[in-house]
């Protein structure tokens, strides 16, 4: 048996799916920070977590390879501002 969605549930959904790369951006921005403060293997699953998030808004594999070898949040920091200039345009 399934269940219907209320059109507030579709609407809901809608709206995640139109949002998801505003979303994956500032979940990635908030990675930084934490990268900044984490250290040992708290700070290897961040970079996992951050190389994920940067495949999903389909940063090239060979750019996401180079930020996180580099181990700079800084870097990471950078490529963020790049994603949310190109989304304004």
């Amino acid at each position: 048996m399934t269940k219907k969605r209320t059109a507030y549930q579709e609407q809901v959904i809608r709206n995640y799916y139109r949002q998801r790369d505003t979303i994956a951006v500032q979940r990635l921005g908030e990675l930084v920070t934490d990268l900044y403060l984490a250290e040992g293997k708290a700070r290897q699953r961040l970079w996992q977590r951050a190389a994920a998030a940067l495949e999903n808004l389909e940063v090239p594999k060979k750019q996401i390879d180079h930020v996180v070898r580099s181990d700079d949040p800084e870097l990471l920091a950078r490529h963020v501002q790049q994603i949310l200039q190109k989304q304004d345009d």
